[in-house]
């Protein structure tokens, strides 16, 4: 998750997913948004969900946050 710039609150949530490929033609962003809705507080669950191939990552492993919010 990062943060993007939103005309209304400053910030807003923008989550980057990869699927497996069994749910990758099932899932929309659109469901993955009512599902965090359900179970997050309205400050935090993401307002826009990315679906993407595969997350970027260090050579340790840690996730490259700066490539995503360039995306």
């Amino acid at each position: 998750m990062v943060g993007v710039p939103d005309a209304y609150r400053g910030k807003t949530v923008k989550a980057f997913v990869a699927l497996t490929d069994a749910y990758r033609e099932n899932v929309t962003p659109d469901e993955l948004i009512r599902f965090c809705k359900e179970r997050m507080a309205a400050y935090k669950y993401p307002r826009i969900i990315e679906i993407i191939d595969e997350v970027p990552k260090t050579l340790t492993g840690k996730y490259l946050r700066r490539k995503l919010r360039d995306q």
